[in-house]
Parts: C-alpha cells; sequence; structure tokens
C-alpha cells in the first residue's frame, strides 16, 4: 500500500486547494489545470492511480521440419533400441508458444511491442527451422541430439538474441498435440566438490 500512501500525498496539497465541493468533474478540471497535466512540447506527464502491473503475454508461430533421433556415439541399432521408429527419418509440424512477461508500458498498453515480438520470433524461429532438416541444415545439432527438448534450449537461446532476459518468459513447444517441452532458461548450478580432507 506505499503507492496509495504516496499518492494522497501528492494529491493531498491539490484536494485541499480545490474550492469547489469535490465531485469527479471538479477534480478532472483541477488535475487538468495543473502544470504537470498539460502538454509541454514534446513531454507530458500522466497521472496514475494504481502501482504498475506486471502481466504474462504469450504468442503462437509454427514451422515445419524433418530431423531423426540419433545419438552419434551409438550403432543403428543401439540408436533403434533408445529411439524407436523415431531413430528413423521422419517430420513435425511444430508449435511454439513464446511467452514474454513485464510491466504493462503506461503509453502502449503493452507488455512488448507485439511488431517486434513478430520480427523476434521470425527471425530466432521460422527463419532457421522451417522447413529445414534439423540434423543436417541447422549446425547447432551437428553434435547434438534434436530432440524437442534440445530444440527447446535452442529456440530459447536464439530469442535471447533478439529479446531482453528480462522480457523473454518461458517457451513451450509441442512437436505433436500430445507432447511439449516447457523451458524458462534454468540453467543448472555447478557440481561443487569439496574436499573432506579439509
Amino acid at each position: 500500500m506505499w503507492w496509495a500512501a504516496g499518492l494522497y500525498l501528492g494529491l493531498a496539497p491539490l484536494l485541499l486547494s480545490l474550492a469547489e465541493p469535490l465531485t469527479l468533474p471538479a477534480l478532472q478540471r483541477k488535475i487538468s489545470s495543473t502544470p504537470a497535466m498539460q502538454n509541454s512540447g514534446s513531454q507530458r506527464t500522466i497521472l496514475t492511480t494504481s502501482p504498475p502491473r506486471t502481466v504474462t503475454f504469450s504468442r503462437i508461430t509454427t514451422f515445419s521440419a524433418s530431423h531423426r533421433l540419433a545419438c552419434k556415439l551409438l550403432s543403428d541399432t543401439e540408436n533403434m533400441k533408445l529411439f524407436g521408429p523415431c531413430s528413423q527419418m521422419h517430420g513435425h509440424n511444430y508449435k511454439v508458444v513464446v511467452t514474454v512477461h513485464g510491466e504493462i508500458d503506461p503509453t502502449s498498453g503493452m507488455v512488448v511491442n507485439l511488431e517486434d515480438l513478430k520480427a523476434s520470433m521470425k527471425e530466432a524461429i521460422t527463419k532457421p527451422l522451417d522447413k529445414k532438416d534439423l540434423d543436417r541444415d541447422v549446425s547447432y545439432f551437428t553434435n547434438i541430439v534434436s530432440t524437442t527438448e534440445n530444440l527447446a534450449v535452442f529456440i530459447w537461446e536464439n530469442l535471447q538474441k533478439h529479446l531482453s532476459a528480462t522480457v523473454l518468459h518461458k517457451i513451450k513447444l509441442y512437436n505433436t498435440d500430445e507432447s511439449s517441452v516447457v523451458y524458462r532458461g534454468e540453467i543448472p548450478a555447478p557440481l561443487t566438490v569439496v574436499n573432506a580432507w579439509d
């Protein structure tokens, strides 16, 4: 409630200076006549009566890509045993839900500019992945198995090149209607070796 106290202290002189009865129209006239509320060239001060609101916003994009699940350290037989039919070349129609979060901008009313978000998703997801063979066309997967989990990490890292780390909240990647991965950029803490003889 700190903001309510600040609001009260900021408006107290204004409210006390009202010569007419305290009605909403009277208050609006008084506020609009104060220098802080008037246009001064290109700068205008906006009175807000509530604290900043933090929200999440999600946008969906899709892409199609082919791949096979195969670890280069394993034989074809071992890969078949580990990954089943997915060890053979196949494709998916992927769906990616990109979620951003932050305070609502008082001017635009948005967390992030929608046109900027669309452009970032196109650069980070569609261009490098759509209609590609993930294992052959995307260098990231040269030595990394192109599982949905690893693909989610790849997309996250690409999005970070275009979006602020404080804005990007999570991604949810579907490889089928029944299967999805959620990634929030988590990096496991490094292992700490404790010397028992100290």
